[in-house]
């Protein structure tokens, strides 16, 4: 199928009329203005995405779901990914890492080689996350996502619309970035959409098995993501390269 061309001009218009707009409103225009085939809601089954993909089924019950399948998933990731299916009696396709490179990874630096270095860390979730998604990208001219502004600092200034340079200029689309957390789980609890079972463990933030752990009270909902690591914020790459954080002066 040929690709929908979408310029600059276009997302700003539509972003600005968006603007304070209800997610199924931002939703609906991405639904409306790119075939089925070219548009995907991508999630890793987490509360916001889950939310996003609740309104988006509500809009087109055919719509496609994605998730990644990284092979590190915990497993009651698997379990919860079955209750969705049954939830709304359909698939969700999952994408998987090329099974020669993680293979090759693995072989060369250990199963477990993430907790040598960031450098390490960052290869692997490049080889089991972002070159699935990457991969997936490549199919679309748009993607859905689950992104809030409060999630963390580094994503506090994702807006609902923006066309994305590292994937060939493609749309991305925020519905729920100007929600909270109570929000999100308030739309979730309304539609009875179930959650994730780690979220009763005092998990907020859910990625691979050895990679994620629940948090304590007060604790930033971040703080469970590479736990060992310091300077540098908790990203995996598919949202942009982690930064180095601001260093702490010290009296």
């Amino acid at each position: 199928m040929t690709r929908v061309a979408v310029d600059a001009a276009e997302v700003d218009v539509a972003g600005r009329l968006l603007d304070g707009a209800h997610p199924r409103r931002i939703i609906a225009w991405a639904l409306g203005r790119f075939p089925r085939e070219r548009v995907a809601v991508v999630t890793s089954l987490q509360a916001d995405g889950m939310a996003v993909v609740d309104m988006a089924m509500q809009i087109d019950p055919a719509v496609r779901i994605v998730t990644i399948d990284t092979g590190r998933l915990p497993e009651e990731t698997y379990a919860y990914l079955d209750r969705v299916r049954e939830h709304y009696a359909r698939g969700i396709e999952v994408r998987f890492p090329e099974r020669e490179a993680v293979e090759e990874f693995t072989t060369t630096h250990g199963v477990n080689a993430f907790r040598d270095s960031v450098e390490r860390r960052l290869h692997c979730c490049h080889l089991r996350k972002v070159e699935p998604l990457e991969r997936l990208l490549g199919e679309l001219d748009c993607w859905i996502t689950g992104l809030r502004r409060t999630q963390s600092a580094r994503r506090g200034g994702t807006v609902a619309l923006e066309l994305d340079p590292a994937h060939r200029g493609i749309v991305k689309v925020n519905p729920v970035a100007a929600w909270d957390e109570d929000a999100v789980r308030a739309h979730l609890a309304e539609n009875a959409v179930p959650l994730h079972p780690l979220y009763e463990r005092g998990y907020r933030s859910i990625g691979c098995a050895p990679c994620t752990r629940a948090v304590a009270q007060g604790e930033d909902a971040r703080a469970g993501r590479w736990w060992w690591e310091s300077g540098i914020d908790k990203e995996c790459g598919i949202h942009g390269r982690p930064e180095a954080l601001p260093q702490r002066r010290t009296a």
